[in-house]
């Protein structure tokens, strides 16, 4: 019987068996940003430690910097963890992507546009949307801060096994219908717990059809859907992507690809689990709760508790509508927003901007929304010269490169209980900044929708997109 890539991985990188059964797992590529890993290296100094293998370890700021006048001053707390940031990677040799580099981003953008993202490896960052990587068929997981201490020791840390679960997606997806509804559909379908204990592997024409971006959306929200990682067998666009980048060994690129495509799961590996779910049963997707996997499309009326299959999920529902000050049986179009957020490690890239300034051209936001784009990287930011124009002149805010709204950590929040279309990755309560704030997930392009009609809406009508969906 064949393996799947996750097994040639986890076996590739196997250190040794523990008592416990878990597995002492080499990481090959190690990613820090300023939150999580001043405790870490603090630790290394009270132990007395150097970073095993500080040419592994790459680091940049994205979480609390600030999208506008980054040059000024910053918070005191934005200020010391920077320094910080600085100060360890000085000490112990790390790579650094700083503000002043031109290479500066959220962490899961920087990290495969620099080609340090790279097929057959482990990946391990102390953030929890590290799965984006599995994009290029790396096993990828976001870990603590004490694992984090871990792995700059010793460059290896300690793991359960997990089964692993295919999720094939066959088909034609709707027009109009992207990345992100793809995977907000397989998390509604599976629940926000149902991957607990799972790999997920992406399979079918869907995923084969996307680009390496569009992998990146879908491999990114794996962790909201319950799973350790999520992954995507390396094929020709993987190594389309990486050929050519920094820090992609050009010596004798064909051997590398070939080992690199030796990692694809074979014909006849073993699963676990499998799930099938055919593409034309997507719409568009958005989010109506408080749980990635609260989601309906966009043609749906929001749930009713009345018609719960449990108690549990009648009281779910009701403390989601509660939160959310929705009614039951309401349709979801038609609901005012405040705010409109296009970024994230989810919809960051140049791709997102691409195919959202194709249809936004001669509209404008409404009165009353605040519309940002906040690029992923600074990379994409000098890239997307002449859409910053278009957004602008549409009437959006074009920023500087970091996670902004996503999670708030950074002046870009919401305030009291306004309600944003985002284009990122969690709705929980609180998660833009304000203790009442409300989040509506989406695709980009209907979240600029949303922008534009001052209501969540379907992007379709208001664009007339009759072609198919190229991007994330």
């Amino acid at each position: 019987m064949g393996k799947s890539l996750f097994q040639k991985v986890w076996e590739a990188h196997t250190v040794g068996s523990l008592a416990d059964g878990r597995t002492q797992l080499f990481i090959g590529t190690h990613l820090i940003h300023e939150v999580t890993s001043p405790q870490a290296f603090g630790m290394l100094r009270d132990l007395g430690l150097k970073v095993k293998y500080p040419k592994r370890t790459f680091a940049t700021v994205d979480h609390i910097v600030p999208t506008i006048n980054q040059d000024a001053p910053q918070d005191p707390l934005a200020s010391d963890m920077m320094e910080a940031l600085q100060q360890n990677c000085d000490e112990f040799g790390v790579t650094y992507f700083d503000l002043k580099s031109g290479k500066q981003g959220i962490v899961h953008v920087v990290g495969p546009e620099q080609g340090i993202t790279q097929p057959g490896t482990t990946i391990a960052c102390g953030d929890s949307h590290t799965a984006t990587h599995g994009a290029f068929g790396a096993i990828a997981f976001g870990i603590g801060t004490t694992q984090v201490r871990d792995v700059l020791a010793t460059q290896t840390m300690a793991l359960a096994p997990v089964k692993v679960r295919r999720i094939e997606v066959n088909g034609e997806l709707q027009p109009g219908v992207y990345a992100k509804d793809v995977i907000l559909h397989i998390i509604r379908q599976l629940g926000a717990k149902g991957g607990i204990g799972y790999a997920y592997e992406y399979a079918g024409d869907v995923f084969d059809r996307m680009s390496m971006e569009e992998r990146m959306t879908v491999c990114n929200m794996s962790i909201e859907g319950g799973a350790r990682c999520g992954y995507v067998n390396p094929d020709a666009k993987t190594l389309a992507y990486l050929k050519g980048r920094p820090y992609v060994d050009m010596n004798d690129f064909d051997a590398t690809a070939e080992r690199w495509l030796s990692f694809a799961s074979d014909a006849d590996a073993h699963y676990d689990d499998i799930v099938k779910i055919d593409a034309a049963d997507i719409e568009p997707t958005v989010t109506w709760g408080i749980s990635p996997d609260h989601g309906i499309s966009i043609s749906e009326n929001i749930p009713d508790p009345a018609h719960a299959k449990s108690n549990e999920q009648k009281a779910t529902i009701e403390e989601a509508l509660s939160y959310m000050k929705l009614e039951a049986g309401m349709p979801i179009d038609g609901v005012k927003i405040d705010v409109a957020f296009i970024g994230s490690c989810t919809n960051g890239r140049l791709s997102d901007f691409r195919e959202v300034a194709k249809y936004i051209k001669g509209h404008k936001v409404a009165d009353g929304v605040q519309a940002i784009v906040v690029p992923g990287s600074q990379i994409v930011a000098h890239q997307g010269k002449g859409l910053d124009k278009i957004f602008s002149e549409a009437g959006f805010e074009w920023r500087g490169a970091g996670c902004s709204m996503c999670l708030a950590m950074n002046p870009d929040k919401l305030v009291g209980d306004q309600i944003c279309a985002s284009s990122s990755n969690r709705n929980f309560k609180g998660r833009q900044g304000s203790p009442t704030g409300r989040t509506v997930l989406m695709s980009p392009v209907m979240v600029a929708a949303a922008a534009i009609k001052g209501h969540v809406t379907d992007a379709r009508k208001l664009f007339t997109i009759d072609s198919q969906a190229v991007a994330s």
